[in-house]
Parts: C-alpha cells; sequence; structure tokens
C-alpha cells in the first residue's frame, strides 16, 4: 500500500514538472503564462531564453523519476535523488524568487520524498 501512494505521488510530481515544462518553454510569454507568472509582455520577452532553460530542466527533473518509477523497486536510489533535487531546487526558488514555489514544488516533492523512504 505504501508503495503504491509512494509512486503515485512521485508520478504526480512528475506530471506537475511536465506542466513546470509547458509554460515555461512554451506559454511563458502567451497570455496563460503571463497571468500565472504575473509578468508584463516585455518582461516575458525579455526572459524568455531563461524561462525556456528552466523549462527544459524541468523535464529532466521529470524524465528522472519517469525512470525511477519505470524501475520499480530498484529505481528507489534514482527516485530519491531526483526528489531531492526537487525539493532542493523548491526550497532555493521560494527563498530567492517566490515563496509559492516552496508549496508549488518543494512541497510536493518532499512529501513524495518522506513516502519513497519509508516504502
Amino acid at each position: 500500500m505504501m508503495n503504491a501512494l509512494a509512486s503515485i505521488l512521485v508520478g504526480l510530481v512528475a506530471v506537475l514538472h511536465v506542466y513546470f515544462l509547458v509554460i515555461e518553454m512554451f506559454l511563458w510569454d502567451k497570455p496563460y503564462g503571463l497571468r500565472t507568472f504575473g509578468h508584463t509582455r516585455e518582461a516575458a520577452r525579455a526572459s524568455k531564453t531563461l524561462a525556456m532553460n528552466q523549462g527544459l530542466y524541468n523535464g529532466f527533473l521529470a524524465a528522472g523519476l519517469v525512470w525511477g518509477l519505470g524501475l520499480g523497486a530498484e529505481g528507489q536510489a534514482i527516485k530519491i535523488f531526483f526528489l531531492a533535487c526537487i525539493v532542493i531546487a523548491g526550497i532555493f526558488g521560494g527563498l530567492t524568487a517566490t515563496r509559492k514555489i516552496l508549496l508549488v514544488q518543494a512541497l510536493p516533492a518532499a512529501a513524495a520524498l518522506a513516502l519513497v523512504c519509508v516504502s
């Protein structure tokens, strides 16, 4: 039961990071991206390349989680590594960009990491 719950939460964190990839790489300067991040069109255009790079990294994090899930029990170390990376990135983002990142990125990853570690 705990393994299944951990896997579901890891999968949800992976989906979140695919969502971040889409917003940052493809919707950053579109109305949805502007509303999501509260940027002006000019600010979004000026930071678009940085956002795309950030989105690509989020895609790599999602890919790592999917890789770990695909390996089942043998992917525990991979899941732990990528979840820890996400927690650290979320804490850093929460301290340097916006506190919202702590709730949206760090908290779900920390919950998944805790479940993976105890399962």
